[in-house]
């Protein structure tokens, strides 16, 4: 174990995150949102069949023995994709990040209702305080979309990117819960494989309802979104080699932190004041848990020696 490798890992595969989305970001609308997801999921598969080449038995590592498992988890991903991109057409990237944070608050309640997992009250007393910070957000977002509406806008702005981003974060939740239940049973490598390639069909099926030819500019966007996807994929699973996920889980708040470098340089954006405070208290509820989770867990093992 090496804490340090571990996250340092971890803060690279959220940069590989937030530069997949904001590769996204850059398309600008101007793809449909279904050949993005090919894209992207079709790139991603490269690296990853690499990496799991270096791991060696390819095969070993794809055998499966719960095929509509990976279905659910497939098509909440996707789901969870294909509103987060969408969003990104209305709103920044800084926004669509820090509403993703969203996405924890709702696994807490999924995985106590639907795998019967124990929550503990500091859990509960962080996705209330969590989900406070999410209403904050919310709330300059849907203000902003309606007065934007009600001026006459051809869309309803913020607003709309914002609901998005919120239905993106449940559909990640339910990805996240179905992958709790996968890991007592598949590998690794197996999970994130039958994810890439049914988001691949999903995204390639979307082909029915027309595509569009990318420019170069464009296709090099798609290419890094792949790209960036699959690292971050791969850098997240090897971060956990290294140490806890219970140490790794507040490096997830890093993803706002890059997301404002990348908007201020590269897209000109930088997130409101109510996107700063609520994340500030989203991401503070989040490590408060964590840090109990694991003083908790601590005293535990003292008691127990």
């Amino acid at each position: 174990m090496n804490a340090r490798v571990g996250v340092s890992l971890k803060i690279v595969s959220a940069l590989c995150a937030t530069l997949m989305l904001a590769c996204v970001k850059g398309l600008q609308g101007a793809i449909p949102t279904g050949e993005v997801i090919f894209f992207r999921s079709f790139v991603a598969m490269f690296p990853l069949l690499v990496w799991l080449k270096m791991q060696g038995k390819v095969l070993e590592s794809l055998k499966t023995r719960n095929i509509f498992g990976h279905f659910i988890r497939g098509f909440s991903g996707t789901g969870g994709m294909y509103f987060n991109y969408l969003a990104l057409v209305y709103i920044s990237l800084a926004d669509a990040t820090a509403i993703s944070y969203a996405a924890p608050l709702f696994t807490v309640i999924m995985a106590a209702l639907l795998l019967k997992e124990s929550v503990r009250l500091a859990r509960w007393i962080a996705v209330v305080v969590g989900f406070s910070g999410i209403i904050i957000m919310l709330s300059a977002n849907l203000t902003a979309g309606s007065s934007f509406f009600s001026a006459g806008g051809a869309h309803a702005g913020a607003g709309i990117g914002a609901v998005f981003a919120l239905i993106a974060a449940l559909c990640s939740a339910t990805s996240s819960v179905q992958i709790r239940f996968l890991n007592g049973m598949e590998k690794p490598g197996a999970i994130v494989f039958y994810f890439s390639l049914m988001t691949t069909l999903i995204g390639l099926a979307t082909a029915l309802f027309g595509w569009r030819m990318p420019t170069p500019a464009q296709f090099l966007l798609l290419t890094g979104c792949g790209f960036f996807g699959g690292m971050a994929q791969i850098l997240v699973t090897l971060s956990l080699r290294y140490t806890d996920a219970s140490l790794l889980a507040p490096f997830d708040y890093t993803t706002l932190v890059w997301s404002m470098v990348i908007g201020y340089l590269f897209l000109g954006s930088l997130p409101g004041p109510a996107t700063l405070v609520g994340a500030s208290i989203v991401a503070l509820a989040g490590i408060f848990a964590v840090w109990s989770d694991r003083r908790q867990r601590r005293g535990h093992l003292m008691r127990s020696t």
